[in-house]
């Protein structure tokens, strides 16, 4: 068993949702940071634990990530830490597992799971350290969590899509 550190420099977390119904928009938060205890050999002994900082929300246009952060959306006065822990790690491929855990967002906790794909082997980066990379990904209804701000269209429908896709894009460095 070995365990990593999200190297925060190199990992992303993104999402994507619905907008007026008729394009996607996407966001990204720089700031995440966490462990994961990974034994390729023993893949169930596998523990994952990451934090998002709300804060790091970026979908490129300051006034829309300024109402994300707001009471309307994420309320990051509030709740500033989007979590994931993971419960159960089940292998589903050569380099691929499902991760069932909880995700703690705007404090509400609901399981979801990860489809963890591209687990690389271990690799030495320049400057002596030890890394793998993951991609995950998941979809979650915001509503799920208390996030239902919303706007009914003139002609029709809401102006943001209840279904999020997030997407984990992850570099890890051996503690």
């Amino acid at each position: 068993m070995s365990t990593y550190q999200i190297d925060s420099v190199h990992s992303s977390v993104q999402f994507v949702v619905r907008h007026l119904m008729v394009s996607n928009v996407r966001g990204t938060f720089s700031g995440v940071k966490g462990s994961v205890h990974y034994d390729p050999a023993n893949p169930a002994a596998t523990t994952v634990d990451a934090i998002v900082d709300v804060n790091t929300i970026s979908t490129n246009d300051e006034k829309r990530d300024g109402h994300l952060k707001s009471a309307d959306f994420l309320d990051a006065a509030q709740y500033p830490e989007i979590i994931f822990k993971a419960k159960k790690v089940k292998k589903t491929g050569d380099s691929d597992f499902g991760v069932t855990g909880d995700l703690t967002l705007h404090g509400v906790t609901k399981e979801v799971v990860l489809d963890v794909e591209e687990v690389s082997t271990e690799a030495k980066d320049p400057w002596g350290g030890t890394r793998i990379g993951a991609a995950a990904k998941t979809k979650i209804k915001r509503s799920d969590f208390g996030l239902t701000w919303n706007a009914a269209l003139e002609t029709g429908g809401l102006m943001v899509g209840d279904d999020v896709k997030i997407e984990f894009d992850l570099q890890f460095v051996k503690a």
